[in-house]
């Protein structure tokens, strides 16, 4: 697919992405560079201290604004490289169907008497977008990070359809062709659609047979659409919830139970095989959004820090993409129906159920703008919402020492039925009222720091709306 030994080099922020092309592979290396789109960094490292702490406050700061706010240090993630005891992951396979091996990573097994806490992803990535959670609540609590079906290294380990007639117009060389464009649908992938509905029913069966007990869920993006959805089904499967920029919609298709009029219009809805006009418009987007620079181009965009390594993040969405199945099971997550529940309902049904939702967000979001954390705080306002920035669409991977903090504080919260302040409030009664501070933590030797605000019960939504467009008016000038 490339020429052989073609070189090119990508920018995004302060990261050089040399990726060397060769007939069958693809591999990059990450080196950093100096002034490229630089970038106050606040964020990130790999160095946290062995034990979590609440922090203590310090002298106030003063920010650009010039609003006196408290400044409250926080750990450091653990380095390997300093001696620091980090959690040990574990890389496990497990067969939930015939020719679907679930892949997922966990660590802290040994802490048994410690609350559970199962991460699940975002849309194209995987486990691996949190092993900075794993290696370092890991080392107090039991932690699974999940890779959905048909993302990650959660793809079939075969073929889901026959080739007969399409081995020519398949792309690859005959040895490396696309899975999933065949004529004919192998058994076991007869009803096979890569639905949220699918991963709804993966997420119950692997919490009831590997975890096998309740736990805290905690979702970026779709992941946390996905937790939401799963707990409004399963509360008596949850804990908790907490969202990190989920977004608040998914599908474009009407789901069958729900609308099963007006989905008879749409002949195909995810599954295999995939149509003959389905099969040549995913085999020509597949070559553009699989493209390293494309990849790059997306990490730029959802990392509001630019000085954030992302290498490793970088070369394992681009291992997936190499994949045989991954091109065709992308286009049935893009036409696969829409779930039973709107993220409103869901949201609704947590509710009712009285399944505690904690609510992280990174401000700088491009897709998830904070107007969409302010909605679902409306709808469940004694949910305590943390507002970090800058942060962009996975404050989990950008603050980890922020968003590991304020996890491991609100589960206290939540075990202590409340007698336990949330993260940043002095008392537990403080939860009524508006907090903001300046968190504070050392990565690599060089103190960093990201504002966090704590939005209060008590607060209205007129005073969020006016706070919010005030925000993104300085000056006189709007600031997307």
């Amino acid at each position: 697919m490339f020429p052989r030994l073609k070189e090119r080099r990508l920018c995004s922020g302060s990261d050089v992405y040399s990726v060397t092309k060769n007939k069958n592979q693809r591999s990059c290396t990450v080196a950093s560079v100096k002034g490229v789109d630089s970038v106050d960094s606040t964020l990130l490292s790999e160095s946290y201290s062995s034990d979590v702490v609440d922090g203590k406050v310090g002298t106030q700061g003063v920010t650009s604004r010039g609003i006196s706010v408290p400044k409250v240090m926080i750990p450091s993630l653990p380095s390997e490289a300093k001696g620091d005891a980090v959690a040990v992951i574990d890389s496990c396979l497990w067969e939930w169907k015939p020719k679907l091996n679930v892949h997922y990573e966990k660590s802290g097994c040994q802490n048994v008497n410690s609350a559970p806490i199962l991460f699940l992803p975002g849309f194209g990535v995987g486990s691996f977008h949190y092993e900075k959670q794993l290696k370092d609540l890991g080392r107090d609590n039991r932690i699974w990070a999940l890779d959905f079906i048909g993302q990650g290294k959660s793809l079939p380990c075969e073929d889901p359809t026959s080739r007969s007639k399409r081995l020519d117009e398949s792309v690859g060389d005959g040895n490396n062709v696309l899975w999933g464009l065949g004529d004919e649908a192998e058994p076991w992938a007869k009803e096979l659609v890569y639905s949220i509905d699918l991963w709804r029913e993966q997420v119950r069966y692997f919490i009831e047979e590997v975890i096998k007990e309740p736990v805290y869920i905690v979702g970026n993006s779709l992941g946390g659409y996905v937790a939401l959805y799963f707990a409004a089904y399963y509360p008596q499967l949850v804990k908790g919830v907490t969202l990190l920029n989920a977004t608040p919609f998914w599908g474009f298709l009407p789901n069958p139970v729900r609308s099963p009029r007006l989905s008879r219009l749409f002949p195909w809805a995810g599954t295999f095989p995939l149509p003959s006009n389905i099969r040549k418009l995913t085999e020509l987007v597949w070559q553009k959004i699989s493209a390293p620079e494309s990849i790059a181009e997306v990490l730029k965009q959802v990392y509001a820090d630019h000085t954030t390594k992302v290498d490793k993040v970088f070369s394992s969405i681009l291992e997936v993409t190499e994949h045989p199945a991954a091109a065709a099971s992308l286009a049935s997550i893009m036409f696969a129906p829409q779930g039973q529940l709107n993220f409103k309902e869901a949201l609704t049904g947590c509710r009712m159920n009285n399944v505690p939702v904690c609510l992280i967000y990174g401000k700088e979001d491009p897709w998830v703008t904070p107007i969409w954390g302010l909605q679902v705080k409306r709808q469940v306002p004694e949910a305590p919402y943390y507002q970090i920035s800058p942060a962009g669409h996975c404050p989990h991977d950008e603050v980890p020492e922020i968003v590991n903090f304020l996890l491991r504080g609100w589960i206290k919260n939540v075990e202590s039925d409340s007698s336990v302040a949330l993260p940043l409030l002095d008392y537990p009664e403080s939860v009524e009222y508006d907090v903001v501070k300046e968190l504070e933590f050392v990565r690599q030797g060089v103190k960093k720091s990201a504002k966090v605000q704590f939005y209060g019960s008590m607060t209205s939504q007129w005073e969020r709306l006016g706070m919010f467009l005030k925000s993104r008016f300085q000056n006189g000038v709007y600031s997307p």
